[in-house]
């Protein structure tokens, strides 16, 4: 008796990039500026057009691996997501690799999306309250995506 192939339970997303690795500047759907940001953006930041956050913006997803280019439209695996809250509102991103890649992210790779995401809400989090802002905003770790229902 043989056993069955290990199949991947995440189903292939499509992810657009809209920061990519290295870059400084996010630009919205509507083609506008959203944010420039003081330091360069760790990995590959995008989102999922199909797939519908809680706050009713496209899924937030980051690609792991090579700088893409701006606009580039990719497939891709969700292997984590990063549960985040913002201004009190559920903001979670997935953590997705190029769908050909084979096998598991390298530790450090999923160590500096922790990290990255620790000091974002840290940083986003103090310059809400100098606004005034009362909504919490923090990281709330890093989770396996390891179910399509797992993904926001």
């Amino acid at each position: 008796m043989t056993a069955a192939p290990k199949q991947d339970p995440l189903e292939t997303l499509r992810v657009r990039i809209e920061v990519p690795r290295g870059g400084l500047v996010k630009w919205g759907a509507d083609g506008e500026v959203d944010y420039v940001s003081p330091l360069p953006c760790p990995f590959n930041y995008g989102s999922v057009p199909d797939r519908l956050a809680p706050d009713g913006d496209p899924a937030d997803a980051l690609v792991l691996g090579p700088r893409l280019a701006r606009g580039a439209s990719l497939s891709v695996r969700a292997v984590a997501i990063v549960r985040f809250l913002d201004n009190g509102q559920r903001d979670d991103k997935l953590v997705c690799v190029p769908a050909d890649q084979v096998g598991a992210p390298r530790a450090i790779e999923l160590w500096r999306v922790r990290a990255f995401f620790a000091l974002y809400a840290a940083v986003k989090g103090a310059l809400r309250r100098v606004r005034g802002r009362r909504g919490p905003t923090r990281y709330q770790g890093l989770q396996a995506a390891t179910r399509v229902s797992d993904t926001p």
